[in-house]
Formats: C-alpha cells, sequence, structure tokens
C-alpha cells in the first residue's frame, strides 16, 4: 500500500473527517504527512496523518487524548484527533497548533550562536521537566522537533509518550540514548537527546562516539564554556550519571543571574568630585561647537531620502530587477574584499500563486559563481513545502550576477546563500556571501 508521503503529494484539497481541509502541504516521511488546514473560525492549525495499520488505532488516540489536557507554554498544543479515509487509506489524524519554523530547517544554513543556544536550552528543558514530572516523555527530541510558534519556542507533543514505553519503529539515530532500544523511552533518555540537540545546534554536525571505550561522546572544544560541560553532562552512556533538565536549569540561571551582578557593579554610578563638573561642562560645550558645523556645514540636499530595501519585489512588479549601482566591496581579513550583487532576478510567480500562500513560505538557495560574476550551480539548502515556489526561486538564483570579491587584488570565485521569502503581498530575497 502506497504511504502517506507519496500519496500525500495529491492529497491538498481534501477535506478530513468533514471539517478540515487540507490546504498546502507542510512535510512528512514514510509514516506521516502534515498539512496546513483551519479549525472553525478559520484558526490556521496543522494536521498530521498517519496510516492507521501500523498503528493501535484505540491506544494512539488515547495517547493523544491525553497530550491533549497537557498544558505548557513551551509545548505544542494538541487540539483534536479521530479517524478518517483518504483514496482508500484509512488513517488516524491530531490537529495541532501550527509552527512557523523549526530548527532543523534553520541548521543547514547557519549554527547556532552560544547566545542562542543559551537562550534555547532553558524553555526546552522547562517543558521536559514539566513533562516528566507528568509522567511523560517526549523520546523525540532533535532539531526538527524544536519549533518556533509566533517567535515562541515550543517542543513538537503528537508523539510525547508514557516513561517506559517501547519507542516504536523509528530509523536509527544518534539522537536516541543507547539504552532506549532495551529500557524503552525515559527522561534520562530525553536528556542525551537534548544534548545531541545542543551539539548540533553550535556545530551543524552531529556529535561523533568516542571509538574504543563507549564511555563517552566527543564534545568539541570550540563549543563555549558552559555549554561544552552541559553537553558533556548529557552524553554520558550510564544513564544514572547524566544531569538532569533540572540541573540544566540551574546551572544556566546561576550563570545569568552572575553575568546580571557583573553588569549591575560595572553600572553603579561612582559620585564625582566636584571639580569634575567643571571639565565636564567645558568637554560637552566642545563638543555641542564641533558637532553642529560638522551637521550643519556638510549636509548634502536630498540625503535624509530613504532607499527601498534591496532584494523586494511587492504584487506587480516585474520579476527580474537591476541592482543599484554595486558599492565599493568592504574589506575582509587576509586581503579579501567582499563581492556584491550586480543583478537580482525575481521569482516569476503569478499573483494567483501568491493568493494561495498563508503566513510566508521560504525556500534557500546557494548558487557557486566564478571570478566573472556568473552563477556556475545553484543547489537548494531548504526547499520548503512547495514545488511550484521552489522551482522558481531555483530558476530566479541561476540568473543572478555578482561583483567578483576580490582576494590580494585578484577576482575570485564565490558563493552566495540567497534566502527568499514568498508572501501573498510580496517576494522578498536576502543574499548573503559565504565563501571566501
Amino acid at each position: 500500500m502506497n504511504t502517506p508521503a507519496e500519496l500525500g503529494k495529491n492529497w491538498a484539497g481534501k477535506v478530513v473527517d468533514e471539517k478540515f481541509p487540507l490546504r498546502q502541504r507542510l512535510g512528512g516521511s514514510d509514516h506521516s504527512a502534515v498539512f496546513l488546514t483551519e479549525r472553525a473560525g478559520g484558526a490556521k492549525t496543522a494536521i498530521k496523518l498517519i496510516p492507521a495499520q501500523n498503528w493501535d488505532a484505540d491506544a494512539q488516540l488515547a495517547r493523544w487524548a491525553s497530550i491533549a489536557k497537557l498544558s505548557h507554554p513551551h509545548l505544542i498544543r494538541l487540539f483534536e484527533s479521530g479517524r478518517c479515509q483518504i483514496e482508500g487509506t484509512r488513517l488516524l489524524y491530531v490537529v495541532m497548533e501550527c509552527a512557523d519554523e523549526n530548527l532543523g530547517e534553520v541548521l543547514p544554513v547557519r549554527a547556532l550562536t552560544a547566545a542562542e543556544a543559551s537562550e534555547m536550552l532553558p524553555p526546552a528543558a522547562d517543558a521536559l521537566g514539566f513533562l516528566h514530572r507528568a509522567g511523560f516523555v517526549h523520546g523525540r527530541v532533535a532539531p526538527s522537533n524544536i519549533t518556533a510558534v509566533k517567535n515562541q519556542l515550543k517542543l513538537s507533543s503528537d508523539s510525547l509518550r508514557k516513561a517506559g514505553d517501547a519507542p516504536g519503529t523509528r530509523t536509527p539515530s544518534a539522537y536516541n540514548a543507547p539504552e532506549v532500544v532495551t529500557s524503552g523511552a525515559s527522561a534520562a533518555g530525553d536528556v542525551w537527546s537534548l544534548g545531541m540537540t545542543l551539539v548540533a545546534v553550535l556545530t551543524q554536525n552531529e556529535p561523533k562516539l568516542k571509538t574504543g571505550n563507549g564511555s563517552a561522546v566527543a564534545v568539541p572544544n570550540t563549543i563555549p564554556q558552559p555549554l561544552r560541560e552541559i553537553a558533556r553532562k548529557c552524553l554520558q552512556f550510564d544513564p544514572e550519571s547524566r544531569c538532569t533538565v533540572h540541573d540544566i536549569v540551574r546551572r544556566l540561571r546561576a550563570l545569568t543571574a552572575d553575568r546580571a551582578e557583573e553588569v549591575a557593579e560595572e553600572q553603579t554610578p561612582q559620585r564625582p568630585q566636584p571639580w569634575i563638573w567643571a571639565v565636564v561642562a567645558l568637554v560637552v560645550l566642545v563638543f555641542l561647537v564641533w558637532a553642529g558645523a560638522k551637521v550643519f556645514g556638510h549636509r548634502t540636499p536630498g540625503s535624509t531620502n530613504e532607499a527601498q530595501p534591496a532584494g523586494q519585489q511587492t504584487a506587480g512588479e516585474n520579476s527580474a530587477a537591476q541592482a543599484p549601482a554595486p558599492s565599493f566591496p568592504k574589506s575582509g581579513p587576509n586581503g579579501v574584499a567582499r563581492g556584491s550583487v550586480l543583478q537580482q532576478v525575481m521569482p516569476d510567480v503569478s499573483k494567483n500563486a501568491r493568493n494561495t500562500i498563508t503566513g510566508h513560505l521560504k525556500v534557500a538557495v546557494r548558487v557557486v559563481v566564478d571570478s566573472s560574476g556568473n552563477v556556475t550551480d545553484a543547489k537548494f539548502v531548504t526547499h520548503g513545502p512547495s514545488q511550484y515556489f521552489a522551482s522558481r526561486a531555483l530558476s530566479a538564483a541561476e540568473k543572478w550576477k555578482f561583483t567578483p570579491p576580490q582576494v590580494d587584488g585578484r577576482a575570485s570565485a564565490s558563493e552566495w546563500l540567497l534566502r527568499f521569502q514568498f508572501s501573498k503581498g510580496s517576494v522578498q530575497v536576502v543574499p548573503t556571501e559565504v565563501r571566501p
């Protein structure tokens, strides 16, 4: 029998349970398909479909019903679930909050900074702590299951399980703790997965197991403290030796408190001596005179006009645009002067196609540029849910032209990342030079 990953490509426009229209396909795998849908009142949500024959249907629906009763600000909410049939395939469905994006989509483009990872950990650990106290485990902590909903971090929740439950059929992954196969899902297993995720988001690579002793995971020394130590504590082979999610939150809060205290001490005003005020007043007077001469003596007529941001196409504009006269490349390290965009070509998308978009569609394309500034290769970094918009973004990217960067005074090949964003009213693109 066909799986949803195959049939799902043709399901847009179908209606589930006579009340949930399937809009655009958001993603899927060999055992599920996810679509944008709407609840009563037009609220945007997501619906996940899985083949009923692959599950104990009654047990799965009961599990989703239990999860729907959970409420935490950093967990995706489940609304309702049930049975349905599409094109002869019996399915189970669950309707949930619709995430704007997930970390699995970000990592192919860039790693998180240490500050971003430090902001990710507390809400993720807090949500896991809530689940563990309620008798649940996540079981699938990984970048693709850490999402953003209206700029708020939330963990996926449709795959939650009771502690000790078998993990079910899944593809082997470094995110799974070593003991999961024999002991089932556990709170300690979630800690392992969170440690793996931390290393992955900071390095864009999954950590490697050390060979020979089977007792530790190689955590790169390039990861700054305290994140490196947190990852090391999470990735102990012995579950009893791992830290807890409470330990992670406590460590980060203590670090935040220490930094706040240091900043407060640095910013505590010292009472100046009386004679200092005279000096300060003189300095301020001199500065004002100098600043006035600079501002009023060198203002250029019309200099207050602001240009429209580059790389933005509003509804009705032409699809091809000649970029403004290139600015002088900014000097970089080691004798490298950055290149610039010489000509940008916007995707040729129809107004009718744009009107089908709810929210934003994002496509990222990496282009290889030769030393003459011409694109020689273009590949997807993130494809997005729509083949139509993805293909047009790729076709447009292939037509871009660049002013090549200079390396030691000579024109050099380069690589650029073009991030396209489609919405009903506009098409925007942000170019970033990633090499040299």
